[in-house]
């Protein structure tokens, strides 16, 4: 039966312990390790009951537990001490404050669909919702103005395995009053809503909000009474449904996203959005500029650029969201009509052909992401190149390697990530408040003797043994196994064995099962009687990838064999905790996914925050960090177009590398109870890889490259109603209709035999047609010649106007000879403007001919 009224009820606890809801509703316990070991502190059985959710933990403690506490002259002052931190926390100035230019900007609006806190609020995914709440809590640590945008699911996926390895998929329902998140509610007292149209149907969402240590999270919620079913049910599951489900999803995170914003009193300068599921923001944007400031679209357009941030993390198309015409019509035609174009423009900004309006092509919302947003990037190094090349038909006549997609290579969040061993080993030997300062001096780690290092891998170790033999025990139980069964649970790893760790998703270009490639030759590993190894892996599936389910069941298969299922486990229900305990407790980090199509791979970044020593192909941020002081590479980073052979490569590779190096590196010690070498690379790997791996970096990158030159242009492009957008506009609109006007005719330059380091002199003749000269940019570009006549290493030199006869103009410049060899240049014209946020900004480009 259906009740026909509901309320939230809260725990009571005596009023000396009020306090506690205070520390529990703002998630920094997630990563205070004092308060956290308050709430334990308080009823550990309580606590472990809970799933270490100080929330759900309050309504399980007894009361006369309670009253004992509030009793506890110890135990309040630690209260007050707590209350008093969090307080200083929130309220004192941080990084952000103590720069010379924090009044340039106000608020960031980061837009996400999922958010990874803590696994006591089920709202994420993998790694881009980890990713997320990582920049979150780094930007609350060094009081950077921003609010996350995203969804609160009303059901979250958790993973059983069968009797035979297969997964299975619950979906439990969630209830938001029971986690600490706040109804935000309007000035009569009822919650506040927002509303979109969906095809039609109107459908609302409560906002709810949640606080990051100093940051909101704010959360749409559709399952209201208002609402019908469908509409309700817009917000179930992460990830989950048909085509036409995600694009509702992506409409009420995007368009819905920008209205909660101000309906909760934001007022944002900069939006990014973190991948393309929120690409939508972008249009809303534009409607509200064309409605409430009397701009054109293509005005709008321009303005919403400025100000948006687009951050790709796909390696490969296959990724993205695509929604056919038909959908889109159905979803947007009313839309268009509101921005005062034809849809068919509309539809053009998502449309990735080179012909930038073919009526057939399906609506992309990575292209639309790139279109909408004036900045982009991906998360590494590698992952940036990757996406300018994929991306390059966006841009047709740029050079792949200008396409402008930069990159910041992702961080996580260092005291999320700490493990207890090694917070405990730095805290002894730095000032109060370290862990939060965002500058954690990594060079400590060459103070501290080996032997303590040691002592702190030992007892990670030790301590990921106990949680592996205690949650494979409820594992089997939960599959039907008796208690005698499942008794060999306990059995289960040695605490000085060589510990490896793969944890992540199971997509199939990970290559979960790479290392069963040769399963006698790993058994041999395993098994061996002086240097075994043990290996614990973790991770779901998608719901509907029946190709990463079928690695997990081979994998749960070879982990029965009796000879070997003591040192190769597969733990189910992959989560953050499971993820922190992995990181903290394991000796080596694998990593073997096909390169390029591992973005970022921020796992091995927590794991090395903890000693934990990264094996890994080279891809993501491994690619840009990796030397052999820091860790192991497997493979040489070679690219592959068959992917059958380059599996079996690269299986030979890694095996080769642990049978070489890893193995003998761990074991091998002649001098006491540990390796010297182990150490050495154990200590090289916290130095030289810490500062680097920390979401506190990530987000200076952030903040520097994109951000504060976002904030800055959005603010010029604003003022005198939006005089310099409007012109930008119009420039821009004048220059595409005149640009196939453009030619260079000629070019003049010295081509004979040169000594190195020889200047050489260069005149173009470029035909302006109805541009002048403060239109365009000449660039000189030379370098070294390839073997298919292509310019390498080439670099640029700006061309200056010499003299203009009518619609012709010359151009001169120079260069020097800079290495040996078949050296060459050329001439190009781009378009030129001081908005300009990229010079291929128009993606226009007339080469000299020849």
């Amino acid at each position: 039966m259906r009740a026909i009224r509901s309320f939230p009820v809260r725990a009571a606890v005596p009023p000396a312990l009020e306090t506690l809801f205070g520390l529990a509703m703002n998630l920094r316990w997630t990563w205070d390790k004092p308060t956290a070991e308050l709430f334990r502190r308080l009823d550990e059985d309580a606590w472990e009951r809970s799933g270490r959710d100080p929330i759900r933990m309050l309504g399980l403690v007894s009361g006369q537990r309670a009253e004992e506490a509030a009793g506890d002259p110890a135990f309040l002052a630690s209260v007050a001490a707590a209350a008093e931190d969090l307080s200083r926390y929130l309220s004192e100035p941080r990084w952000y404050q103590e720069q010379a230019n924090t009044a340039s900007l106000r608020t960031v609006a980061y837009f996400s669909p999922e958010f990874g806190v803590s696994e006591t609020m089920p709202i994420y995914s993998g790694g881009l919702g980890i990713l997320a709440g990582d920049h979150l809590k780094a930007a609350s640590d060094l009081g950077f103005p921003l609010v996350g945008v995203g969804l609160l699911y009303r059901e979250s996926f958790h993973q059983r395995l069968d009797a035979y390895g297969w997964q299975q998929e619950r979906y439990p329902s969630t209830d938001p009053h029971a986690m600490p998140l706040r109804l935000l509610t309007s000035d009569d007292g009822s919650p506040l809503k927002i509303a979109v149209d969906l095809a039609g149907a109107n459908c609302i969402a409560q906002l709810w909000s949640a606080q990051v240590g100093r940051t909101p999270l704010l959360m749409m919620d559709c399952d209201v009474e208002e609402n019908e079913p469908p509409q309700r049910a817009v917000t179930d599951r992460l990830y989950f449904g048909d085509s036409e489900h995600r694009l509702r999803q992506e409409i009420l995170l995007g368009i819905g996203g920008v209205r909660a914003l101000e309906a909760a009193g934001y007022d944002p300068d900069v939006f990014h959005s973190n991948e393309g599921h929120a690409g939508f923001l972008g249009l809303e944007r534009i409607r509200r500029l064309v409605q409430r400031e009397a701009l054109t679209f293509a005005e709008a357009l321009e303005a919403v650029r400025a100000t948006t941030i687009f951050t790709t993390h796909t390696p490969v198309p296959a990724g993205i969201d695509i929604y056919s015409t038909e959908l889109m019509e159905r979803h947007f035609g009313a839309f268009a009509d509101e921005c005062n174009i034809p849809l068919e423009e509309l539809l053009n900004l998502g449309r990735l052909g080179p012909s930038y309006a073919e009526e057939s092509e399906d609506f992309n919302m990575a292209v639309m992401g790139f279109r909408l947003a004036g900045r982009a990037n991906g998360v590494s190094k590698l992952h940036g190149e990757v996406s300018r090349r994929i991306f390059s038909s966006i841009w047709p006549q740029v050079p792949a390697g200008e396409v402008p997609i930069g990159y910041v290579t992702n961080g996580v969040h260092a005291s999320t990530w700490f493990g207890s061993e090694m917070f405990d080993l730095l805290d002894a030997r730095l000032s109060p408040g370290w862990a939060e300062s965002g500058q954690v001096p990594w060079s400590t780690i060459a103070e501290v003797p080996e032997d303590e290092l040691w002592q702190q891998r030992n007892r990670g170790r030790t301590g990921l043994v106990s949680f592996v033999r205690e949650r494979l025990h409820a594992q089997l139980m939960a599959r039907g196994a008796s208690s005698s069964e499942a008794e060999w649970a306990q059995t289960v790893l040695d605490p000085a064995v060589l510990t490896f760790g793969f944890a992540r998703r199971f997509a199939q270009y990970k290559r979960g099962t790479l290392l069963l490639t040769d399963g006698e030759r790993l058994k041999r590993m395993l098994t061996s009687a002086t240097r075994p190894i043990q290996i614990v892996f973790s991770g779901k599936a998608h719901a509907a990838d029946e190709g990463g389910k079928e690695m997990i069941r081979q994998l749960v298969h070879f982990s029965n064999d009796p000879e070997i299922r003591t040192r190769f486990v597969f733990l189910e229900d992959y989560d953050m905790e499971v993820a922190r305990r992995l990181c903290q407790g394991v000796d080596v980090w694998l990593n073997n996914p096909r390169r390029p199509l591992e973005a970022s791979g921020t796992s091995g970044m927590k794991a090395a925050l903890n000693g934990v020593i990264n094996c890994s192909i080279l891809d993501g941020w491994w690619d840009e960090c990796f030397t052999p002081e820091v860790g192991w590479a497997i493979g040489n980073g070679e690219t592959y177009t068959d992917l059958a052979h380059q599996d079996h490569v690269e299986a030979l590779a890694l095996y080769d590398v642990l049978e070489r190096e890893v193995i003998p590196a761990f074991y091998e010690r002649p001098e006491g109870s540990f390796s010297p070498q182990w150490m050495s690379k154990m200590k090289a790997s916290l130095s030289g890889l810490g500062p680097f791996v920390t979401a506190d970096r990530m987000l200076r990158d952030y903040i520097s490259r994109l951000y504060e030159p976002a904030a800055g242009q959005g603010r010029e492009m604003s003022t005198d109603a939006f005089t310099r957008t409007r012109e930008l506009s119009m420039w821009k609109s004048r220059v595409r209709e005149a640009w196939d006007d453009i030619h260079v005719v000629g070019v003049e330059g010295d081509s004979g035999p040169a000594d190195l380091g020889q200047e050489r002199t260069v005149v173009a003749d470029v035909q302006l047609g109805r541009l002048s000269p403060s239109d365009v940019s000449v660039q000189l570009a030379h370098g070294s010649v390839g073997p298919g006549g292509e310019l390498v290493g080439t670099q640029l030199v700006e061309m200056h106007p010499h003299e203009q006869n009518g619609e012709a103009c010359r151009y001169e410049g120079g260069f020097v000879a800079a290495s040996a060899g078949l050296y060459g240049f050329t001439v190009r014209v781009l378009p030129a403007h001081r908005d300009l946020i990229d010079a291929h900004d128009l993606g226009l480009v007339q080469w000299s001919p020849g």
